[in-house]
């Protein structure tokens, strides 16, 4: 850890001169950060999670645009800038040769990412494979996996549009059967879901699909609980981690999962375009690519990663993301994001009308809130939120279910930025929505 926070300050320093405003130097500014780092190391994370002057510091690693209070951070996230300026280095690198330098020296070198990733989930690299985004790594899973006419695929009416069309379309084309179920938002306790995907499994289940933690209410899914139960009957398990990677701290090992697809470019803070699929070395064999490999049915997990000319050097840009995600203490962060969560939806919550779509309980939920107020359009408030307030926040809605507002701060939110979205949403949950 020590290793990584001396990484993380030195690449750090690049990107903070914007402190000079404050009338700091680059240098003076980077000695502050490290100060800070030294001083908040022995605290823990709970409380450092509210040190103002640790996480100013942190903010200034990203080079955002504050003229917008973006608090849809979960649908793709900035990365910092050291990860910017990798990305750049890598690219300026890869296009004086293309064939030469990004084959022959930046394609071998994405053995070492691989092998972070390994190390931050918790397996072994060669489980590991590097794609574009979660959708892909499902998709791999989702589509290859052998499945027969009359077999059943379970999930719920929460679970992500895309993996659901992948299910569909095999339903349509193949003859499968795909069975959703709803759940409370938020539930009483998480043994809920273990139980209602339990209830819900038939001799005909075959395959299980769902979310580490939802992007609609940022509901945690006891994963280990769900497949457990489903290796048992001999069930294959799919779960979409798109939000959970670098959102809150867990290793391969508490899931007990065989398949599980990831996004970089959420809360890892990775180049956009970056993911990863996890799939345990026995499974490998027994699922098709996506696109054609030389080996389809081998057990080399690079067989996954053949889709043809793409760009290397946001793979590599990678390492950086991690580097920057370890110094400041994945604990540290995950902590953060709760808090951040917690005030606005505590605030909010006091008002007339609202509900809190998301539990408060640190097994459930993290970083993602989701609210609704009753009798009110919640597709309307986004809407009057940005084009009046310049705030950015996003629709959620499941038919016939319920509709309401996704809230994603992130790291570099500050906390004023959070006041005006709770003044500017107070006031119209208060007085009504202007008319047309």
């Amino acid at each position: 850890m020590e290793t990584n926070r001396r990484e993380f300050l030195k690449g750090l320093g690049v990107g903070i001169g914007s402190l000079g405003v404050l009338g700091l130097s680059a240098k003076e500014a980077h000695a502050e950060l490290l100060r800070k780092v030294d001083a908040i190391k022995h605290v823990p994370a709970a409380e450092a999670a509210q040190d103002e002057d640790f996480w100013f510091a942190v903010q200034q690693a990203f080079n955002t645009d504050r003229s917008i209070v973006n608090l849809n951070n979960g649908g793709v996230h900035p990365a910092p800038r050291i990860v910017i300026d990798a990305v750049k280095r890598y690219m300026d690198f890869s296009n004086g040769a293309p064939a030469f330098n990004s084959w022959r020296y930046l394609r071998p070198r994405k053995e070492l990412i691989r092998k972070m990733i390994a190390d931050t989930f918790g397996c072994c690299p060669e489980e590991i494979a590097l794609v574009r985004n979660v959708t892909e790594a499902l998709q791999i899973a989702l589509l290859g996996i052998e499945l027969k006419p009359g077999d059943e695929v379970l999930t719920t009416t929460h679970d992500y549009p895309s993996m659901k069309n992948a299910l569909y379309q095999r339903e349509k084309r193949e003859g499968v059967t795909v069975k959703t179920f709803s759940f409370p938002v938020p539930p009483k306790n998480i043994k809920v879901l273990a139980e209602l995907f339990e209830k819900n499994v038939t001799p005909k289940t075959k395959l299980i699909l769902f979310c580490h933690i939802t992007n609609l209410t940022g509901q945690i899914f006891p994963c280990k609980e769900i497949c457990q139960m489903a290796r048992k009957r001999g069930i294959e398990v799919v779960i979409d981690g798109a939000h959970a990677y670098g959102h809150f701290v867990f290793k391969q090992k508490d899931l007990d999962c065989d398949i599980y697809g990831a996004n970089l470019h959420k809360w890892m803070m990775a180049p956009i375009g970056t993911g990863f699929l996890y799939v345990k070395k026995e499974k490998i064999k027994k699922i098709w690519p996506l696109f054609p490999a030389p080996d389809p049915l081998g057990d080399e997990v690079r067989k996954f990663e053949h889709i043809g000319t793409h760009q290397e050097y946001l793979k590599l840009a990678v390492g950086d993301a991690i580097a920057f995600h370890n110094g400041i203490g994945a604990k540290r962060k995950e902590e953060r994001l709760r808090y951040l969560r917690n005030y606005w939806a505590k605030a909010l919550e006091k008002l007339p009308g609202v509900k809190i779509l998301t539990s408060y309980d640190p097994e459930q939920s993290c970083g993602i809130g989701t609210f609704t107020v009753e009798n009110m359009d919640m597709g309307k408030l986004v809407e009057v939120l940005l084009d009046r307030h310049k705030i950015f926040v996003t629709p959620i809605e499941v038919k016939d279910e319920f509709s309401g507002i996704r809230v994603t701060p992130s790291i570099y939110t500050t906390l004023r930025e959070l006041d005006l979205f709770i003044d500017a949403a107070s006031y119209y949950i208060k007085n009504g929505l202007p008319e047309a």
